[in-house]
């Protein structure tokens, strides 16, 4: 089955006070008047929903730096499909991300919430069927991070990045392992990075992968724009400076630069220019960031060859890791994630990675929406309801003939070249 969960309108109070009152196995200290004063008053609280109704709904009273989970409810004809796992994801990254430090639950009785509440991440307190989970953001960094325009980011996008096994492996080993486990990386000698290059052309993931590593660390991300920075005390160096100011409030977090070579391109001539001074800055701002043990900076690049080496050099970067466009498995683990969104199961998975072949992730979620578009709307013009409903094959193939790859086999040379040159795992 497939489900959309968004924030809860007034409209869907009827739905969710039926819904609370007729699920049972779910049930809570918090009394259904109760949660229907928490509604109407504006509480945080996130519904799931299919085909228009609403199949599952989740709410929480907020005070200061705590909240109770009051209810999480799903229709008995949707159990076993996801539904509570993404209600509360979705329920506290909004609730973490208004300050909320400290996430609870009281259970009346032992029931199989119970199991779901430990698998993500919830701990008991023996005194009663008490549910605790602690976040990352106490009110004062959540001001500092909404200022910045940074997030606490949903906990599943990790898991959620498809294909990319040797990229993942990689950084997972490299980077994610030893800054949650520090104890034990420094047992063994291994010092936890606190900066990193990801490199690559366009569209192959960068990003997505700096998100997914705040995701799966559970750390706020910022992610800095170059082109957007300014100051009105001393240009684009002095901006830089501020915004590290402000980052230094954060105990924990993730930075991220994308098109860092916008300032840190390498220094040409022996004069003092903007672009200096802009790259001046950020090799003094480095250092001083690598001195905490819970923050990370991750850097990405199209073009690698282009940054500075005094940059790019070890003492600043703890590893430079290239991200290239998906290897066959990588692109069959893709094309599945979205062909398994429809209800057809005739898709003939080999075939579209043959043809997607230097596919980036980006050109094939393209090609994977332009032949749901087609095949919607075939079945949307023709007025008639089909038993497999979804894109076909053929649809699939016709739309991959009809992207436009993002990478040139020039671009799969450079990158090769680059990684030779440039690469540090």
């Amino acid at each position: 089955m497939s489900f959309i969960v968004r924030n809860y309108h007034d409209s869907d109070l009827e739905p969710v006070v039926h819904l609370l009152e007729v699920t049972p196995g779910m049930a809570s200290v918090f009394s259904i008047a109760e949660c229907i004063v928490a509604l109407r008053g504006g509480a945080p609280a996130v519904v799931a929903v299919h085909q228009d109704t609403v199949v599952g709904a989740a709410l929480a009273n907020a005070s200061g730096s705590r909240a109770w989970v009051m209810r999480v409810a799903v229709t008995s004809t949707h159990r076993g499909e996801g539904v509570p796992s993404a209600l509360l994801t979705h329920l506290e990254e909004r609730l973490v991300n208004e300050g909320v430090a400290t996430i609870s639950y009281l259970l009346s009785q032992e029931e199989q919430m119970s199991e779901g509440l430990a698998r993500a991440g919830y701990v008991r307190h023996e005194a009663a069927a008490y549910w605790e989970k602690r976040e990352a953001l106490t009110p004062g960094e959540a001001t500092t991070l909404s200022a910045l325009g940074g997030r606490v980011l949903s906990r599943d996008l990790w898991q959620r990045l498809a294909g990319m096994h040797e990229e993942k492996d990689i950084i997972d080993k490299r980077v994610v392992m030893p800054l949650s486990h520090p104890e034990r990386a420094a047992a063994h000698g291994v010092l936890p990075p606190h900066a990193i290059v990801l490199f690559g052309p366009p569209g192959t993931g960068k990003t997505t992968f700096a998100r997914a590593i705040a995701s799966r660390l559970a750390w706020p991300f910022v992610e800095i724009f170059p082109s957007r920075l300014t100051s009105e005390s001393g240009g684009l160096a002095q901006a830089l400076h501020e915004t590290f100011a402000m980052i230094d409030d954060l105990e924990k977090v993730l930075v991220f630069i994308d098109e860092v070579e916008e300032i840190a391109s390498v220094r040409e001539g022996f004069g003092k220019s903007p672009a200096h001074g802009v790259t001046n800055e950020l090799l003094k701002i480095i250092p001083a960031f690598r001195q905490h043990d819970t923050r990370l900076l991750v850097c990405a690049t199209n073009s690698v060859r282009t940054l500075d080496q005094a940059f790019l050099r070890p003492g600043r970067f703890d590893y430079v890791i290239p991200i290239g466009p998906p290897d066959a498995t990588a692109r069959a683990a893709i094309w599945e994630s979205f062909v398994s969104r429809s209800s057809r199961a005739d898709v003939a998975i080999a075939a579209l990675v043959k043809a997607s072949e230097h596919f980036t992730p980006a050109d094939i979620e393209f090609a994977s929406r332009s032949a749901a578009q087609a095949s919607f709307e075939r079945e949307m013009s023709s007025g008639d309801s089909v038993e497999l409903v979804g894109a076909s094959t053929q649809d699939y193939l016709h739309a991959i003939a009809q992207t436009r790859r993002t990478v040139s086999d020039v671009d799969i040379e450079c990158l090769r070249e680059d990684i030779d040159l440039f690469g540090r795992l």
